[in-house]
Formats: structure tokens, sequence, C-alpha cells
């Protein structure tokens, strides 16, 4: 079966996934941009926008990572946009960077979103294990990424669903915002740290599923 994978969720050093109010104009709310500082160098991330330019090592390899073997995407709806707009198609312009089918968990149901390069938002609206269903369906026997955001993965982690999970904690404090693990043992639900490595600009921790007995 194809694995469920959480890659590069970047998190500040006190725990939070975004900053406190996130809007249009801070979609990661305040603070929460410097996150990604060690993404938005990357050759990776500069391909994904048609550039050729950017740096390679360790923190590189992570984001190119997260793109092996995905077949299709799932995200919450405040990632997609918080909006009861029907005119709302993301933050990515008409091309989004995914280019495949991609799940978004909402109350609200929308007909799905052809987008140009292959991306197709479909809008589940009834629950987490549903929208793992029609991912893990349309991905053909390749992985599904969870994407976020912070409450999303909150949901996936409760209830053991994620295979495997790779953190990037950035050396930022926020004080506040939209914390991970917030009512999570991880242990007891079966997850060990199965590797970690510091850059300069992050340290990232990979947690897989343990079997159990192992």
């Amino acid at each position: 079966m194809s694995k469920l994978r959480v890659h590069g969720f970047t998190i500040s050093l006190d725990g939070y996934g975004a900053g406190p109010q996130q809007s249009r104009e801070q979609p990661l709310g305040a603070g929460g941009e410097q996150l990604h500082d060690w993404l938005v160098t990357t050759r990776t991330f500069k391909r994904i926008y048609g550039k050729e330019e950017g740096t390679t090592g360790p923190d590189d390899q992570r984001a190119a990572q997260g793109f092996d073997n995905i077949g299709a995407y799932i995200m919450g709806h405040n990632m997609f946009g918080p909006w009861l707009d029907d005119d709302w198609k993301g933050w990515w312009g008409p091309n989004p960077v995914y280019h495949a089918p991609v799940f978004i968990l909402t109350h609200h149901a929308r007909q799905p979103i052809e987008m140009e390069g292959g991306t197709t938002f479909h809008f589940v609206t009834d629950g987490i294990e549903a929208a793992l269903e029609r991912a893990r369906a349309a991905a053909a026997g390749r992985d599904v990424r969870l994407l976020g955001g912070a409450a999303t993965i909150r949901q996936y982690l409760r209830a053991a669903l994620i295979d495997e999970l790779h953190l990037a904690i950035a050396p930022i404090l926020l004080g506040t915002g939209e914390p991970l693990f917030e009512g999570i043992d991880a242990p007891t639900l079966g997850y060990a740290v199965r590797e970690h490595e510091s850059t300069e600009r992050a340290t990232h921790v990979v947690l897989e599923k343990r079997k159990p007995g192992t």
C-alpha cells in the first residue's frame, strides 16, 4: 500500500507551524515567512518557479525528496484558502506546483477545479479517512503527500495514519500561532525518530510510524 508522507513541514523552535493573525496578506501569519528560509533558497524550490539558480546540499536534498514517488496530495482548507468564495482557486496562480490531484479537507462542498499543468483540486467533506482513500486511489500505487497545515497534520497524527513525517525545525521563536504537537503523544501512537540532520538554516527530523514489535 502507498504511504502517507509529510515532507518539509516547518515548525519554529517553540513548535508552531504558522504565526498568529493569518490572512490573505500573511498566509503564514505574523513572522511565519521566516519558517521557510531554509527552503526558498534551494535549487528545488527555484526550479518549481522556472529558475535554474539555487543552493544545493542537504536542504535541497530534503526539499527534492518531497516530490519523489508522489501521486496525490492532501491539504487542509486553510492551506487552500479559508474563504467560502467559489471564485478562489488557491494561492498558486493558474498553474499550481502540484501537477497531480489535490484533495482538500473542507466543510464547504465545491465542484473539482481543473488547473493548468495537471493539478485538479477536489473538495472532500466527509473526513480525513475518506480523503486518504480517494487520494490513494488517485495516486495509483504511488505515495500520498500530506501538506498541512498544522491542524490537518494533527488530525492524521491522532489517527496514526501518517507513515513518515519530515519536519524542518527553523531556528526562530514565534511565541504563539498554530502548534503542531498540541495534544499529541507521538510515542504512544507508535512514532519514533528515524533520523536527524542539522544545517545552517534548519534541523531536519524524520519520524516514522513503527510496526508493532519493532
